[in-house]
């Protein structure tokens, strides 16, 4: 049975059932701010954050598109069992003679690869977007719903970057950035200083996927983050998408975005492997684990054909991207989602996505919500 629980905790996020959600939805709640409030606080933070990533990062803001040609590989398949797939739809354009299949992007993270080179990025600089994208295949819960926010960026890097401690080094500069809009949006809008709720820690704790699994070997990934964050309440985890001593990795990754395959070394001089991660915090609001971002450095011409060949989707090599990839036509690169509703519901004080986020929920998770006090946007 533990086996069981670990293997169907791989394949992404969501809670899994209704009566779940209704227990991990707080009782007793009161949103601090009122409706016009908040979208006066989204507005202001959305705002701040975008500036200081810029300048955290060297990045310019691009637009970004909503949907792509199915045929150029551009599109983010999510896990590599390719469980997600993204809406599709045909557009017939000039009575059928040059027709395109279209599909709605679900995150931006092999277009902007391909669009560093467009807008001729040098190592060092980058882009950032404010990306919107459908996720058809998500279970709807507290902290996940179809319609996907996130501020996409990516930036040039080069060969000798591609190593543990740059990869670091951006996280921190991240979390500056989400440190200070915490600190703004307090000043701002001071119904926000609840004592209940602490605030995010200083400084941000990295650990290795594997040294988590080592402390609790026996609970699948959620419940491991759930336990880690409770004594680290700020936390990024290097290392999604290798295979970890159990036999599983701790969450599967896509094989040809971010490179969860080079051999690095941890700073106690023990082999791990990957160049991504994820920054996870704890919300006290909902008492749970709360994923912000997934971020990485990108595969290379190598490590792309290596983790393709590990999860046995070589076929996708014959694509533009994945050639453009293998033939060094693109820029090296390290890049990241980075949730926007989900930031922004964690400074808020918010118990429900849909608070900040206006999208379809199921009649049952608003009865769910209205009997606890929440209610979501529609």
């Amino acid at each position: 049975m533990l086996t069981l629980d670990k293997k169907a905790d791989l394949a992404g996020p969501g809670i899994g059932s209704y009566d779940e959600i209704a227990k991990v939805l707080p009782d007793n709640y009161r949103s601090l701010l009122n409706p016009k409030e908040t979208q006066q606080a989204i507005m202001a933070v959305k705002q701040f954050i975008e500036d200081g990533l810029c300048e955290a990062l060297n990045l310019l803001p691009v637009t970004v598109p909503l949907i792509v040609d199915k045929d150029s590989g551009v599109n983010d398949y999510l896990d590599r069992d390719g469980s997600r797939t993204p809406v599709e739809f045909f557009i017939s354009n000039d009575r059928g003679k040059n027709p395109v299949t279209a599909q709605v992007v679900q995150a931006a993270t092999k277009w902007k690869r391909v669009a560093l080179r467009q807008f001729d990025m040098k190592i060092g600089e980058g882009l950032l977007t404010d990306m919107r994208a459908v996720r058809k295949d998500y279970f709807l819960d507290h902290d996940h719903s179809a319609y996907v926010d996130q501020w996409d960026w990516e930036r040039a890097i080069s060969s000798d970057q591609r190593q543990l401690d740059f990869l670091t080094d951006i996280v921190k500069r991240i979390w500056k950035v989400l440190k200070d809009a915490e600190s703004f949006v307090l000043e701002e809008f001071p119904k926000l200083r609840d004592p209940r709720y602490p605030r995010l820690p200083e400084e941000i704790t990295f650990m290795h996927a594997e040294d988590l699994l080592a402390r609790y070997p026996d609970l699948p990934r959620k419940q491991r983050e759930t336990r880690i964050l409770q004594e680290y309440p700020a936390l990024f985890l290097y290392g999604i998408g290798w295979t970890l001593d159990d036999g599983y990795p701790h969450e599967m990754r896509a094989p040809d975005y971010d490179d969860w395959v080079t051999e690095t070394i941890s700073a106690d001089g023990r082999p791990m492997h990957g160049l991504n991660g994820d920054i996870l915090v704890w919300n006290p609001i909902t008492q749970r684990r709360h994923e912000l971002s997934s971020m990485g450095i990108r595969v290379n011409a190598e490590t792309l054909r290596k983790q393709l060949e590990i999860t046995g989707q070589l076929d996708f090599l014959k694509l533009p991207y994945h050639q453009a990839i293998l033939n060094d036509e693109l820029p090296l690169s390290i890049g990241g989602g980075i949730g926007q509703s989900r930031v922004i519901m964690l400074l808020l004080k918010k118990a429900h996505i849909g608070e900040v986020s206006v999208t379809v929920w199921p009649e049952k998770l608003k009865e769910i919500c209205r009997e606890k006090n929440i209610f979501v946007l529609e």
